[in-house]
This record gives C-alpha cells, sequence and structure tokens, in this order.
C-alpha cells in the first residue's frame, strides 16, 4: 500500500512565517503581530490579520501554519461560547490558554502551531500566555514568537520594564516588532495592534511606509575599493617621479 509523505505535503503549506507579540501593563495588554504570510519563498498574502479574536477580551497571535492555527482558534472560540452560555461569566484569560494548550499538546505531532493568548479578565486583570511549538504554558508579562522572534529577544530582554502604561507598551511592541520585520525575511508588510482593557478593545495600524526606523546599514565594500584604487594610483604617481 502506497504511504502518503506528510513531510512533502507540508514543505509548501500557507505558513505564517510571523513576528507575534504581547506585553502586560497596568491595566490591559498590547497584542500585535506583522502581516506577511508565505508558501514556501513566495508571499502569499502581506496584509494578514494574524490577531484573532477568541472572546471579548481576549485574542490570540498566531504563528505556524496557517490552517493549523485557524482551525485551532475557531475551536477554542467554539468552546469559549459554550462555557459563557452554560455559566453565564465571561471565561479567564486562563481557561483560553488552557484550551489552547491541550489542543497544541494532544495534537503536537501533527500540528505546525506557536500561539500567544492574551486579554483582560476580572479575576486577574490582564495576562499574556505563551503556547510555544509541543504544548507548552506559561504566563509571562511579555511573549514574542515566530520566525522574527529570533531576532529580538536582546532588545526586549534590555528594553522592558515593569509598571509601564499603555503608550510606553504600544511603543515597545511597535518598535520591537518593526526590528524583527527588518531582520527577518519571513516577517514584513504592515503592523497590527490591539489595546485590549476592562473597557474596550482599541484595534491600531501601522502602515508599512510609518514603521519606526533603526539602523539599516550600508554598503562599503565599493568605497573601500574606490579607496584602495586611489591609493595605488598615488603610490605609482609616487614612484613614477
Amino acid at each position: 500500500m502506497e504511504t502518503i509523505d506528510i513531510a512533502r505535503l507540508k514543505s509548501g503549506e500557507v505558513n505564517l512565517g510571523t513576528s507575534i507579540m504581547a506585553v502586560q501593563f497596568d491595566g490591559g495588554v498590547v497584542v500585535g503581530a506583522d502581516s506577511r504570510t508565505t508558501t514556501g519563498s513566495y508571499i502569499a498574502n502581506r496584509v494578514t490579520d494574524k490577531l484573532t479574536h477568541v472572546h471579548d477580551r481576549i485574542y490570540c497571535c498566531r504563528s505556524g501554519s496557517a490552517a493549523d492555527t485557524q482551525a485551532i482558534a475557531d475551536i477554542v472560540h467554539y468552546y469559549l461560547q459554550i462555557h459563557t452560555q452554560t455559566t453565564g461569566s465571561a471565561p479567564s484569560v486562563h481557561t483560553a490558554a488552557t484550551m489552547f494548550q491541550k489542543l497544541c499538546y494532544d495534537n503536537k505531532d501533527a500540528l505546525s502551531a506557536g500561539i500567544i493568548v492574551a486579554g483582560w479578565d476580572k479575576e486577574v486583570g490582564p495576562s499574556v500566555y505563551n503556547i510555544p511549538l509541543g504544548g507548552g504554558l506559561f504566563r509571562q508579562p511579555w511573549a514574542i514568537g515566530g520566525s522574527g522572534s529570533t531576532y529580538v529577544y536582546g532588545y526586549c530582554d534590555a528594553t522592558y520594564k515593569e509598571g509601564w502604561g499603555r503608550d510606553e507598551t504600544v511603543e515597545f511592541v511597535k518598535n520591537t516588532l518593526s526590528l524583527a520585520m527588518s531582520r527577518d525575511g519571513s516577517s514584513g508588510g504592515v503592523i497590527r495592534m490591539c489595546v485590549i482593557t476592562e473597557d474596550k478593545v482599541e484595534r491600531l495600524f501601522i502602515p508599512g511606509d510609518q514603521l519606526p526606523k533603526f539602523w539599516q546599514g550600508k554598503e562599503v565594500l565599493g568605497t573601500d575599493i574606490k579607496k584602495d584604487a586611489d591609493l595605488a594610483a598615488a603610490v605609482a604617481m609616487a614612484v613614477d617621479a
């Protein structure tokens, strides 16, 4: 009987080669992501929304396989609606994160999904949970994920401070994602953010031409060659004289 090579089927799938992030602040959380979706080296969508609503004050950021993470988010959204109907109250962020974690862990050999769950609830206020590949569950004041995250861990460690308010946190998320997008070829496009507090969910959008600018580097090889050539010509002239 012919077997199906799952690795071959997975190799060119739609993938959220990604930079995602969530940061807790006093009174709420900020979640953010880039917008590039790839199929192999081809950019399938440059304005993807990777911030997924799962309940009134709970969002998730998705990285990995687009199909896998969309399916997981849809399932969790469904169960949270049932939870609300049966208990008569909104679920906690921890409840949502535990549902994500169980789905990711129980199916870890079949899924490619790294998810950050963040939001606000009346039990603990703002909270951020990281669910990396393999289905672990970790609560942290800030979390980053996706292929672009490897470039900015040092920046986050050096920059993050506890006790920030809304504006400082939004600026931190914007700068971090911009740095990740500038280095990671699988991240890019625009930045989408959500500010989640007890009162509301506020959507923010940063177009690609308005991203913060940092040191981009410059080509120096040609300059050095020209200087060497000028120096060689000057030496030759001096010898001839």
